[in-house]
Order: C-alpha cells, then structure tokens, then sequence
C-alpha cells in the first residue's frame, strides 16, 4: 500500500530545492551571492582586531608619558599639629653640591639644654657615609671646647661605616659659657695595635644654635684635623681572665707618646671593690724614654661573683720638672668605664682564657678620679734647705 499524497503542501517552484529549516531560508532570500557572505565574518574579525590594537597602543604611550615616580608630599597639605621646621630630613634625602660627590658622612644628633641644672645633653644617633677605605670600626668622641679633659667616647661598632650609636652624654655648661662653647665631635677608626685612624669631625658652635627647644638634626661633617684633642700618652694593656679560678691578668706592655720632659716613667696597677681601694701594683721604673717598654705582668685574684663590682685603674706616673712623681694619665677598666674601655672589658669577659690586648688613650687623672669618686691628693711643699 503506498502512502496518500499530501494535498496540503505547496508545490515547490522550477529550478529549487526545498532545504528545511530557518537558516537556509534566510540564506536563500539574501540579495547577496554566497561567496560575499564567507567573507563577511573574515572581515569583521580583522576590524575587530585593528580596535584592540589601537587601544593597547594608546595606552602604552600614556604610561610612557607620565612614568612612575614617587609621590611628592608637600608638607602645607599634611593635617597636624607639626610644624615644618621641626620635620627632619632622611638621610638620602640630603642635599649635597650639585655634580660633586660626597666626600664626608653625616651625623645625627640631639641638643637639650636644662636651664636649671646648667647642662646640656647631647644625644648621638647615627652617622652615615663614614670616610674611610673599605670597611671600619668607627666610635665617636665628644666633647666641649670649655671643658677641659672632660669628653665621652662611645662603644666601638665593628665593620660599618654607617653605625648606630643610640647614647648620650651630659656637659656642665653654665649659661654664661654657651655663646663661646663649641661641641666637638670626633669619629675615629678604631684600631688595636696601631693609632686610631680620624674618619671625620664635627665643630658646631653653641651660640649659633637655638637651645630654648629640643634640637635634632643631620649635620654634615668635615675632613679630621681640627678638633683633634691634646694628646697624653697610649698605654699598651693585655687582660686575661679564668673564671674558673678567678684569676685577673694584666700585662702592662708598652707606652708611648708620652711627651718630652718626663723622667722614669713607671704604672701603677690598682684595683677597687666596691669603689674602695683594695689591691695595688706597679711596674719598675723606664729611664730617659718617651716610648717606655715595660712587659710587666700582675695576676688578682677576682671571683667570678665579684668580677662586676671590680674596677681596674692603670696610672702612668712620671717625674716631671720639680723632681716629684706626679701622673700623667689615668686609663679606667670595668663595668663602669665607658668607650674603647668598656669594650676591652667586655671583650676580656666574653673570651675567657684568651689574653685580649688594646692600646688606650690616657685621660686626666682628675677626670678619672672624678668617675671614681676620689678626692684628690693633698700635695705638702718641699722644705729648703
């Protein structure tokens, strides 16, 4: 049986062939020939293209154009209660001589002056850009043109020239001296058996600073030389110490720079507890030398229970024009010394059984005796005959 005729579909026109569905119908009743409508998703895509191009392009120039740079701040717009004049500059952010390098470091410190007690307090910060060849162990030194043999020195820093001092020190300076006082700051390589090598100096006039407020600041230094102090003498030391047995050497070993004039030049070793006198020694007399060469040792016994509570005092004395021993400097060790003192201590503590040797400036005898708290020697006249 065949099956029945549709009498309901229309009959297809000559020379076409029905193709179901809508995509072919559109595609039949386009004006447009086929091959214009292969190329027409081609060419959309290429437009498409030319577009991302030119955005990616107009955006590289911008960039190109306004580079990335560090925001400047100005300090008019900042909201607070800080004026300008008390913002402090960074350390890269300090302004040298356009096209000539920087030849000397800097240092940042601190000034307050009491009204009341006549003191003036300088903090020391930091300093930067040392001059020196490859790497040092720099320390500072400081002082007061007014005061005579009064100075502080600070703990030495190993390998840098960038340290980080963070201590303070305190000047009696009466309010009458300020206008002529200068602050002094030296800074120094520090060296174990030679001299210790100046890096660069600070001379800062006291009368040109402002002392009604707390001052600090990023001071440029300049080349060593001119506030170099006095100088007294070195003494050549070695200390040793066993805590097992709490035995303290000391090794008197040389001196030097002692200065013309002085006859029989001798040290005297003594040892306080509890700042009360308790053990003494002292070497033979070095005749008609300026460069005395002792290599003298004296062994204490200290416990290790009162290795903190000891002071050790090393005493160059001489005989001088009128024949009488007077001393000519004083080096102080211990926990309540301070300076490359204080470090040659510690270091002798920190490596037991190790003999440590160090060359130390001598300070004023009156200087020591001060930290001391010795009252000084009441001196007779020499009868006539």
């Amino acid at each position: 049986m065949g099956r029945p005729p549709d009498t309901h579909s229309t009959p297809a026109p000559a020379g076409t062939t029905a193709v179901p569905g809508l995509i072919p119908d559109l595609v039949a009743r386009t004006p447009w020939s086929p091959w214009a409508l292969a190329v027409l998703p081609l060419a959309a895509c290429i437009l498409v293209s030319c577009l991302l191009c030119a955005i990616c392009c107009c955006r590289h120039r911008r960039h190109r154009k306004e580079p990335r740079d560090k925001e400047a701040v100005g300090l008019g717009s900042a909201r607070s209660t800080t004026t300008t004049h008390l913002v402090q500059p960074d350390v890269d952010n300090l302004e040298s001589s356009p096209g000539e390098p920087q030849q000397w470091g800097r240092l940042q410190l601190s000034l307050e002056y009491d009204f009341g007690s006549q003191e003036i307090r300088v903090g020391l910060k930091q300093a930067a850009d040392l001059k020196a060849v490859g790497t040092a162990d720099p320390y500072a030194r400081v002082s007061i043109s007014t005061q005579a043999g009064h100075r502080h020195e600070t703990k030495v820093h190993r390998g840098t020239l960038c340290p980080m001092f963070d201590e303070t020190c305190c000047f009696h300076v009466p309010q009458a001296e300020l206008p002529g006082a200068t602050l002094q700051v030296q800074l120094l390589d520090f060296k174990c058996f030679s001299g210790h090598e100046p890096l660069d100096t600070l001379s800062l006039p006291l009368g040109t600073v402002d002392l009604q407020h707390i001052l600090e600041h990023w001071y440029q230094l300049g080349p060593p030389g001119t506030t170099e102090p006095e100088q007294t003498g070195e003494l050549w030391v070695s200390l040793q110490y066993v805590p097992g047995s709490g035995r303290l050497s000391v090794v008197v070993l040389e001196a030097r720079g002692l200065g013309p004039g002085l006859r029989e030049p001798y040290v005297k070793v003594q040892l306080m507890l509890n700042q009360k006198k308790w053990k003494k020694r002292k070497t033979s007399a070095r005749k008609g030398s300026a460069t005395p060469y002792f290599n003298e040792a004296f062994t204490f016994l200290v416990p290790f229970s009162q290795v903190q509570s000891v002071d050790l005092v090393l005493a160059v004395w001489a005989r001088g024009l009128h024949f009488r021993a007077e001393p000519v400097g004083k080096v102080l060790l211990g926990v309540r010394a301070s300076g490359q003192p204080l470090q040659h201590w510690a270091d002798m503590l920190a490596h037991a059984r190790r003999p440590i040797a160090q060359w130390h400036r001598l300070q004023p005898a009156r200087e020591v005796d001060h930290a001391l708290a010795l009252h000084p020697r009441l001196h007779l006249p020499l009868l006539h005959s």
